[in-house]
C-alpha cells in the first residue's frame, strides 16, 4: 500500500504546485530526484509483479506530466524511457504488439531528448553513420543510462516494425550507442549492453546474416558480469540466441534455469527477476510453437 500512497500524495503535491505557476512546479519536479531515486529502487526490488503491473501506468502519467512541467531535466526523461521500456517489455510486448511499439517508441523519444541537448549529437542525428559514431564522443560515463535506454527502445520499436525501411537506417547507428555505452561503463545494469547487443547480432538467422558467434559472446560477457544473477539475460539468451542456433534443448533447459532460480537471488533487481520467471514459463509452455 506504501506503493500506492506515494503516488496518491506525488499527485496531490503536483496538482497543487501546477496551480501555483510554471516556475514553482519546475522547482518542485527538479528536486524531487532523492525521493524518485529511492523510488525507483523501491519498484526494482518488489517481486509482486501483479502490484507493480497494476501500479505502472498511474506513475508513467505523472512522470509525463513532471516532464511538461521540466522538459529539459535530463535524469527524468532517461527514468521516463527506461519506465516505458520495462512496462512495455514486461507487460505488453507478446501480447499487443502494436500497443508496445508505440510505447517503445514514446520511450525513445523521451531518451533521445535527454541526448539531443548535446548540440554535436544532435547535429549528427540524422546524418551518416560516419558523423554519427563521431558524435558519440561527446558522452561521458554519466550520459551512459540515457545512450542505453535510447538504443534499448530504438531497438524494440524497431524490432516490432520490421516493414519500415527506415530500421535499415536505425540498426547501425543502435548498434554504435551499444558500443559506446560499453566503452564507458560496461558494468552499468549488471551488462545490460552486452545482452541487448547480443539480441541484436541473434535477430536474423544466419542464413540471412545473422551473428551467433558475436551474439553468443556478449551473451557471455553479460553472464560473466552479472554472475549470472539477472535472469533476464538468460531469458533473452533463450529467446534470441538458442532460436537463432535452432537449439531447442538449450532453450529448455536456459529456461529451466531462470524458473528454477531462488527467488532471492539478486534482491536488488527482485522485479526483474520475478517478470523473467513469469515470461520464462510462458515461453516454456510454447516451445512446440517456437521449435
Amino acid at each position: 500500500m506504501r506503493f500506492f500512497r506515494f503516488f496518491s500524495s506525488l499527485a496531490v503535491l503536483f496538482l497543487f504546485a501546477l496551480t501555483s505557476g510554471c516556475n514553482t512546479t519546475k522547482i518542485m519536479v527538479d528536486s524531487m530526484d532523492p525521493l524518485m531515486e529511492n523510488m525507483n529502487a523501491a519498484v526494482n526490488k518488489h517481486t509482486d509483479v501483479a502490484l507493480v503491473k497494476a501500479a505502472m501506468p498511474a506513475a508513467l502519467i505523472q512522470l509525463d506530466g513532471m516532464i511538461e512541467a521540466s522538459p529539459d531535466n535530463t535524469k527524468l526523461l532517461v527514468r521516463t524511457a527506461e519506465g516505458y521500456n520495462g512496462y512495455s517489455f514486461v507487460f505488453v510486448e507478446g501480447k499487443d504488439n502494436e500497443r508496445a511499439m508505440k510505447l517503445y517508441y514514446r520511450a525513445f523519444q523521451y531518451g533521445l531528448r535527454a541526448l539531443k541537448q548535446k548540440e554535436k549529437f544532435a547535429e549528427a542525428f540524422d546524418g551518416r553513420i560516419d558523423e554519427f559514431t563521431a558524435s558519440l564522443d561527446v558522452f561521458g560515463k554519466k550520459d551512459v543510462p540515457a545512450l542505453f535506454w535510447t538504443a534499448s527502445s530504438w531497438l524494440s520499436w524497431a524490432g516490432l516494425n520490421v516493414d519500415d525501411p527506415e530500421i535499415f537506417l536505425a540498426l547501425p547507428k543502435i548498434k554504435v550507442m551499444l558500443k559506446r555505452c560499453l566503452e564507458l561503463d560496461e558494468a552499468y545494469k549488471y551488462g545490460m549492453a552486452h545482452t541487448v547487443l547480443g539480441a541484436l547480432y541473434a535477430t536474423r538467422p544466419v542464413a540471412h546474416g545473422g551473428k551467433p558467434e558475436m551474439a553468443k559472446a556478449e551473451f557471455d560477457r553479460a553472464f560473466e558480469i552479472s554472475q549470472r544473477k539477472l535472469l533476464l539475460f538468460q531469458l533473452m539468451y533463450a529467446r534470441y540466441y538458442t532460436y537463432q542456433i535452432q537449439d531447442r534443448a538449450l532453450f529448455i533447459s536456459t529456461l529451466n534455469e531462470v524458473i528454477d532460480a531462488p527467488d532471492d537471488l539478486l534482491p536488488e533487481m527482485g522485479f526483474a527477476n520475478a517478470a523473467a520467471k513469469k515470461k520464462a514459463k510462458m515461453l516454456l509452455k510454447d516451445v512446440d510453437n517456437i521449435f
